[in-house]
């Protein structure tokens, strides 16, 4: 399992913040942004500052992926001509709505993957899912490439979409948001769940990261990296929880060979999506351990 607790944005013009993210933050996975990140008159700047920034910064164990400008913009070709070379991990698509724009893209990495001799399909695709478009055609768009590692659901832009007013509660989005993480794990795919822009609001934070959590989303996209430590927190098991779900599962070995199905543990009943619970507990807290 690929951690992708924390996916930090980085404005694509910022050296100093791009170096910093890559060389000391700990993220698992910075996101170099050249669309709401870079302004429109400085997005060759911030192109040429990405790619030295690949070209030259040593990420770590840290994924190092590039948001795109939108396939509707006019400027996505230029930012893949620009990025691509310089080989990151993944591009993160905004504004994801029709399915064949996906394909071009895979076409277009698969063109550069052959040209270098580069392994096929190792740069992965991150798609934001922000319109009413996007997520009624969410089958089709998750089936169009190959190289879809992660849906990224963008509560603002979807909002704006749909006439919404945001809340602090969320209301307005609960239902995209959660057919997003129901899709992505359906195809098994990771979920990156919404930002949260009150950075200076950590009880705000929490709250809303472990909604997301609740839902079953992976992990969450970050503007500041104050919010990094907080989600490893909230997204990494407790030792009580790893406990438990050590004993759900030795329990369970027992009883099946016993030729048990259900049984009782702690004056509670323990069937397989109990089982399936304690094993997702068990498989974050060991890669957590490992990132």
């Amino acid at each position: 399992m690929k951690l992708r607790r924390s996916l930090l944005y980085m404005p694509g013009t910022d050296w100093r913040k791009i170096e910093k993210a890559a060389t000391e933050l700990n993220a698992d996975s910075v996101c170099m942004d050249l669309e709401d990140g870079t302004a429109l008159n400085r997005k060759e700047e911030g192109r040429e500052t990405v790619v030295r920034a690949l070209q030259t910064l040593d990420f770590g164990a840290t994924e190092k992926l590039v948001r795109i400008n939108s396939m509707d913009s006019g400027l996505a070709d230029d930012d893949l001509d620009a990025v691509l070379p310089a080989q990151p991990d993944g591009i993160v698509i905004p504004k994801v709505r029709n399915p064949n724009h996906l394909k071009v893209i895979h076409d277009k990495i698969a063109g550069y993957e052959h040209r270098n001799g580069w392994k096929s399909g190792e740069i992965g695709l991150f798609l934001i899912i922000e319109s009413a478009r996007g997520v009624v055609f969410l089958p089709e768009i998750i089936t169009a490439t190959t190289r879809t590692r992660a849906l990224i659901f963008g509560a603002e832009d979807f909002a704006s979409d749909i006439g919404a007013i945001r809340t602090t509660t969320g209301t307005e989005v609960l239902y995209a948001r959660s057919k997003v993480v129901t899709y992505a794990a359906s195809y098994d795919l990771q979920a990156i769940d919404i930002v949260y822009t009150d950075f200076r609001n950590p009880n705000g934070f929490r709250a809303d990261a472990q909604a997301g959590m609740t839902l079953g989303y992976n992990g969450k996209q970050l503007i500041h990296p104050n919010q990094i430590e907080l989600i490893h927190e909230i997204y990494t098991p407790t030792d009580s929880e790893i406990e438990y779900a050590q004993r759900v599962l030795d329990a369970h070995i027992a009883h099946q060979s016993t030729g048990a199905g259900a049984f009782e543990l702690d004056g509670k009943m323990v069937d397989m999506p109990v089982v399936r619970a304690a094993e997702q507990v068990l498989a974050r807290a060991q890669a957590s351990a490992q990132g």
